[in-house]
């Protein structure tokens, strides 16, 4: 199997040592909304990369975190006068039903970050003692300048991580920072804001932390792939990548792998956007499993466009394929397209060519985890 790998800039092979297992580990939501469609085509790239996986002999583990303390949760937590944890529990129940709706493989772990604050203080702990941060204000910061391959994964230059950091909020302006792209690992929460104790004072975790800690704690100091969508390469992985580093001395991700951004009406995808489709919305009028389908017809790498019609003539398509009975049609092919950098677009396509030409592929639709 050959994959686009982030930080090198190519397709390269994707390969596990002998006798192990693939360990990754895949940035989750922050539960304070419904499950939109970006949401859904992120989680099920990753989905059909372990099926094929598991269909080559290898074996997987995957772990999804829950950032269910996180600046955004707090905020929307705040606005709709309810406890921060009861917005997230409601969020996952509607998240986790809208992904068995979808057919998804279960995570292998799903920790939260409310879970992990001793291994967060922990690994805030060995960043002071060994000089890659510093208190400041009331707050503790991870030093950039200690991390010489800072910026090697989004290729971005200084100024260009500034911006995005100030749009994304990393706030570069900070005044407690010794230069704008540290960024927090634990600061004072407000006073409506959970708060744990610590030895640089009471407060909260920052977001990055968070997945280090959690990657560390559930997957060891290597993973072999990690994922979430490009929109996560700058500030979050990158700053991830910086402090696992600087703590194990070590790489801390083998094959790095992003998945698009969906868009709708020209924009992406997102909350801040006002342009959300969600999954819940779009069960009450389709079958998951055209929705399901509608998604594969994207490459995992391609921005696309939202169009309900998409889910139309992935309902049609079902039907053809279900016409044509049990069998194991275009079975190869789309092991082979799939090794192809998950080119999902191509698998459908092999498997429609299968059944125009009269042969049955249920088989082939069930590595996409496509049930006819």
């Amino acid at each position: 199997m050959r994959l686009y790998e982030t930080q090198r800039r190519a397709i390269v092979p994707l390969s596990v040592r002998p006798g192990n297992t693939l360990r990754m580990y895949v940035c989750g939501i922050t539960p304070y909304d419904a499950t939109h469609v970006g949401h859904a085509a992120t989680f099920l790239a990753y989905d059909v990369l372990q099926r094929r996986l598991r269909d080559l002999g290898w074996r997987t583990r995957c772990v999804r975190n829950i950032t269910d303390v996180d600046d955004d949760l707090l905020a929307r937590a705040r606005a709709m006068g309810v406890h921060y944890l009861d917005l997230a529990a409601g969020s996952l129940a509607a998240f986790d039903a809208d992904m068995e709706a979808l057919g998804l493989l279960r995570a292998d772990s799903e920790p939260r970050a409310t879970s992990a604050i001793s291994d967060i203080r922990r690994v805030i702990g060995q960043l002071l003692d060994s000089g890659h941060a510093y208190r400041s204000g009331e707050g503790v910061y991870f030093d950039v300048s200690t991390a010489p391959g800072f910026g090697e994964l989004s290729r971005l230059s200084v100024t260009e991580m500034i911006e995005l950091a100030r749009r994304r909020g990393g706030r570069p302006d900070d005044p407690d920072k010794r230069k704008p792209l540290d960024f927090v690992l634990w600061q004072r929460a407000a006073p409506d804001e959970p708060e744990w104790s610590s030895l640089w004072g009471p407060g909260r975790p920052g977001w990055h932390v968070e997945c280090s800690a959690l990657s560390l704690a559930h997957l060891g100091q290597t993973i072999d792939v990690h994922g979430g969508g490009s929109d996560l390469v700058f500030p979050h992985h990158e700053c991830s990548r910086a402090q696992s580093e600087a703590i194990t001395g070590g790489p801390f991700v083998r094959h790095w792998m992003h998945t698009s951004m969906v868009r709708q009406g020209g924009a992406k995808m997102s909350k801040s956007a006002g342009n959300l489709v969600f999954v819940s919305d779009l069960r009450e009028r389709w079958e998951p499993m055209a929705l399901r389908l509608a998604l594969l017809g994207a490459h995992y790498r391609a921005d696309w466009d939202w169009d309900e019609r998409r889910v139309a003539d992935a309902a049609r398509r079902l039907v053809r394929w279900r016409a044509a009975g049990p069998g194991d049609g275009a079975l190869s092919s789309v092991r082979e397209r799939l090794d192809d950098d998950l080119d999902t677009p191509g698998a459908l396509a092999a498997i429609d060519t299968a059944v125009a030409d009269g042969e049955s592929a249920s088989d082939a639709a069930a590595l996409l985890g496509v049930v006819l």
